[in-house]
């Protein structure tokens, strides 16, 4: 399996841990299990403080993910298994990773930072699909 799709593996586990981390977060300022379990009809009441900022960094990551996702999909069917498609799936994947603990904690000049990371990583996986360079590994 190459590499970029193990990334991507890697990556939907990480969106489930976003979803996770938002919902469990706010679950308290909503208003506990009964809440959670009922059937949630109307708006639902306002976080705040980490809750708020990992349920952005969620909303955030599904933002991006679908773009990743497409890309390296791309890269596998087309065959482009190279240099610039890992180094951006690598970079994709280790800037969402450190983007989520950073958003809860509110680090807000190191958010940006890892979230440029991240979109570096998809500009290089987009422009590994459409240039010719030496494989990966070669």
């Amino acid at each position: 399996m190459p590499v970029e799709v193990r990334l991507l593996a890697w990556s939907c586990l990480l969106g489930l841990i976003h979803i996770i981390a938002a919902s469990a977060s706010g679950l308290q300022q909503r208003g506990g299990f009964n809440w959670a379990a009922s059937n949630r009809e109307g708006p639902s009441p306002d976080v705040s403080g980490p809750a708020a900022r990992l349920e952005k960094a969620s909303k955030n990551f599904f933002e991006t993910f679908p773009i990743f996702a497409a890309l390296v999909l791309a890269c596998v069917a087309s065959g482009r298994h190279n240099t610039a498609v890992v180094m951006g799936a690598y970079l994709y994947f280790f800037g969402r990773l450190a983007y989520l603990p950073v958003y809860g904690l509110g680090v807000p000049r190191v958010r940006t930072l890892v979230w440029g990371v991240s979109i570096v990583g998809i500009l290089l996986v987009f422009w590994g699909l459409f240039i010719k360079i030496l494989p990966y590994g070669s």
